[in-house]
């Protein structure tokens, strides 16, 4: 007799009691205490990230279950809703020119990136067009693959780009711009200090991701909860936000899962691959960088604002950033979101013509 299959929510719960996440989990948060006690920036999610990346890149049995890392994305989407105060329609107005100036900076950043990747690392056409897409890691790599890319070479050259715009953003406001992690407080309200009735309006907005699911939203874990949340605060229903302890979990749990994604790659890949990341993340930043000077310069907005907002990071990620420096958390993840939006919309149409490009230039036979 054959064996019935495993129930959904039975292997959920057997991959929850894994040894392996107790392992990923224990040592994600090691790494963000230890970062913390040095108050360093981020330091939940950079510590577990650095600490579980050298971990999977050593052979350790480094593993955060889709569902927790759902989950926690969930907590953190409904804390970017909290930032949608009523008085930011008064300020939607300014964001114009700025949200208008990510189509082109997408356009400048993947044709610069699609050059570098194909002259220099010597990429294929194929991986070389989804690896210099600056956004949409899981879209970037289904779409790849299926389009004959490498599917392995995009996954861990979005995951580098990420990581190390996480890693290096942070250090250079705490370097340049005088951010100090020590003055920013707690990282949210202690868990005894949030009314029921606000923790209970909370809580309500996971039901977002359901519906986030059923309208094919891109990110819908995340933006779902988040649209939820920022309706409720946008209507006055309760100012409240998710306690702090909630908030550095999701910190190690987003900071692992990024650190796992090197797990069972060779090393030796992995250099490559990061050393290739990493020109192209430079590049990047020089780009962000250039776009939110001028910007700045146009809209009087804020350049740390700017920076954050235009930098080539995960949505989760620049708005975990944004909310440990104090920028305006509602503005940054804005704009991540329509870059998202932009990205996924765009990338069919355009890689047809990018291969018709190719095509023209390198017919069969040549």
């Amino acid at each position: 007799m054959s064996t019935p299959p495993e129930k959904p929510w039975r292997a959920a719960v057997r991959r929850l009691n894994s040894p392996m996440l107790a392992f990923t989990l224990l040592l994600g948060t090691l790494g963000g205490a230890v970062f913390s006690w040095f108050q360093l920036p981020l330091a939940w999610m950079i510590g577990s990230m650095v600490f579980c990346t050298a971990a999977s890149m050593s052979g350790l049995p480094i593993q955060v279950p889709g569902g927790l890392r759902s989950g926690m994305i969930m907590i953190l989407g409904i804390m970017l809703g909290s930032a949608f105060t009523p008085h930011i329609a008064d300020r939607l107005g300014e964001w114009a020119i700025s949200l208008a100036g990510l189509a082109f900076y997408i356009v400048l950043s993947a044709a610069l990136g699609i050059v570098f990747l194909r002259k220099v690392a010597r990429y294929d056409p194929v991986t070389a067009f989804f690896t210099a897409t600056p956004g949409g890691l899981n879209e970037m790599v289904l779409v790849g693959s299926a389009m004959g890319g490498d599917d392995r070479t995009i996954s861990v050259a979005h995951s580098a780009r990420v990581m190390l715009v996480v890693m290096t953003v942070p250090v250079f406001f705490q370097m340049f711009q005088g951010y100090d992690p020590a003055s920013r407080g707690p990282l949210g309200p202690a868990l005894a200090d949030v009314p029921p009735i606000d923790l209970a309006l909370l809580a309500s907005c996971a039901l977002g991701a359901v519906v986030g699911r059923w309208l094919r939203l891109p990110a819908y874990m995340l933006l779902g909860p988040m649209l939820v949340s920022a309706a409720i605060h946008l209507g006055g229903l309760t100012t409240g936000k998710p306690p702090g302890i909630l908030i550095a979990a999701a910190q190690v749990v987003v900071g692992a899962a990024l650190g796992s994604r090197f797990s069972g790659v060779r090393v030796s890949r992995i250099a490559h691959t990061l050393a290739i990341a990493s020109a192209l993340t430079a590049m990047l930043l020089v780009v962000t960088m250039a776009f939110s000077l001028v910007l700045h310069w146009i809209t009087g907005i804020p350049l740390p604002a700017l920076v954050l907002a235009f930098s080539p990071g995960g949505l989760a990620e620049m708005s975990l950033v944004a909310l440990a420096l104090g920028v305006d958390a509602a503005f940054v993840s804005t704009h991540h979101i329509v870059r998202i939006v932009l990205i996924v919309s765009l990338v069919p149409l355009t890689f047809r013509a990018f291969r018709k490009f190719e095509q023209r230039r390198h017919p069969k036979g040549d």
